[in-house]
């Protein structure tokens, strides 16, 4: 956990620091929020910001964002001014923390955060081949390609490989190929100097020299542009790399861990992705089952979601009742492990009673998991019972229109997250932000990245 203050170090703001390292945090620490957004220019990364109340926190997370730096800000302050507090919250923090500190909410907020990290839970055989393998390399410094279908764990993987490797103590950096847009994605990954373009105000380290010691994970690297993988090839090869708009090369010392949830084989043969960036990255493969390959995960998992959302929302853990478990071993879980987690956090939210029932166990559109069709019906009564459904349901429209439907219900299944969708549908993220772009123009409302919250304008940067 890197922690970055921000603010005058005051006897109880000291205190708090003090605290977050004894719960394990290394501290940086500066004075003013300029010095905070060029610090995280500058590639010395943080995971949290803790700043004083008293600064203008908006104007941090602002431009913070114009340099695409995402952290997580709390806010801090004596006092307990509870105006101070919502403006701060209202501005972008995540959370306020009363000065003097108490103990214990720091380490809340510290392990929230920490979270996202998420462990690498297993019961099944299959699985635990995978981990066994990864636990073989991970103490080396090979590259490593992780596959598998999306919502599977692939991040989680990752990291689970960089805390078990030599570079544990230095940092993890994550890129999302596909979130970025190509003309941006260059100065994302190898940083740029001052004038490079228009916008280039100052130098901007980016994600490579950031992770300099440590890992980066280039997630969905199949949606690279070939131009930007031959400039990868070489910084893997030589291990140096050109800023955008530099003149000289910069020596990087990384280990390189790069994710897919497609056939980068199957790429290579279409001419979309270099063959030797593929060896290069293909060194050690680890392949992540989908979920419905490995059922000794499924509950293990439900049991993990269901206490981390049970302290999440304030509300004591409940047991899942038998008929729950039956009916979560029968369920496909075509979203993976990120289906089967957002339907624990539901189930937490709906149970009524003291266990959590197959009823409070549904799909985003409120559907339990069977889809309101009846349990006697059997394999083939249930297909015939879709097939009749979605028959119907297109009945009378057009392509376009069949089309559309298509891929919107599936961003709706998929809680809006893209790189799922697009999986799914058998296209790429470009096709997909393409068409979504094409509907929002039309005033079609689009729904936002996990969450239930539609939008008429999509961003690019969405995952």
């Amino acid at each position: 956990m890197r922690l970055l203050v921000v603010g005058r170090l005051s006897g109880q703001l000291a205190a708090a620091v003090k605290m977050a390292m004894a719960h394990g945090a290394k501290v940086n620490h500066v004075e003013r929020t300029d010095q905070a957004t060029e610090q995280l220019r500058r590639g010395q990364g943080a995971d949290l910001l803790m700043v004083d109340y008293n600064l203008d926190i908006g104007a941090l997370i602002a431009a913070n964002d114009a340099e695409r730096i995402f952290v997580p800000v709390v806010a801090c302050g004596v006092d307990n001014d509870a105006e101070k507090a919502a403006a701060a919250i209202r501005a972008g923090a995540k959370e306020f923390i009363p000065l003097p500190p108490d103990a214990d909410l720091i380490a809340a907020v510290l392990a929230a955060v920490a979270d996202d990290e998420r462990p690498l839970i297993s019961a099944d055989p299959s699985m635990q081949a995978v981990i066994k393998l990864a636990d073989q390399v991970a103490r080396s410094e090979a590259s490593i390609l992780i596959t598998g279908e999306s919502g599977v764990g692939k991040e989680v993987m990752a990291r689970y490989l960089h805390v078990n490797s030599k570079r544990a103590e230095r940092p993890f950096i994550s890129v999302n190929c596909a979130a970025i847009p190509d003309n941006l994605l260059e100065s994302e990954l190898f940083g740029h100097e001052k004038g490079a373009f228009t916008g280039a105000v100052a130098r901007r380290i980016g994600k490579f020299e950031e992770a300099d010691g440590g890992t980066l994970l280039l997630d969905e690297i199949s949606e690279m542009d070939a131009r930007l993988q031959a400039k990868l090839l070489r910084a893997i090869q030589e291990r140096v790399i050109d800023r955008v708009g530099g003149t000289k090369p910069v020596s990087v010392n990384i280990r390189i861990i790069a994710t897919s949830n497609r056939d980068l084989a199957r790429a290579v043969s279409e001419g979309t992705f270099r063959e030797d960036l593929l060896y290069r990255l293909n060194v050690v493969n680890l392949r992540l089952p989908a979920l419905r390959e490995r059922p000794g995960d499924v509950s293990v998992l439900a049991d993990h979601f269901v206490k981390k959302y049970a302290a999440a929302n304030g509300v004591p853990p409940r047991p899942l009742s038998a008929d729950a478990r039956r009916a979560l071993a029968a369920h496909r879980w075509p979203g993976n492990v990120r289906e089967l987690e957002n339907a624990m956090h539901r189930a937490v939210l709906l149970a009524v009673g003291p266990e959590i029932d197959s009823e409070a166990i549904r799909l985003p559109d409120g559907q339990p998991l069977m889809g309101g069709m009846s349990p006697d019906a059997g394999p083939a009564g249930r297909a015939a019972q879709t097939a009749d459904a979605v028959s119907r349901a297109y009945v009378g429209q057009t392509v376009a229109q069949m089309e559309k439907t298509l891929i919107l219900d599936t961003l709706t299944h998929c809680l809006g997250n893209r790189t799922h969708a697009a999986n799914i549908l058998g296209i790429s993220i470009r096709t997909l932000r393409n068409k979504l772009n094409e509907y929002a123009d039309e005033g079609t409302q689009i729904m936002a990245p996990q969450t239930g919250v539609a939008s008429t304008a999509y961003g690019a940067s969405a995952a």
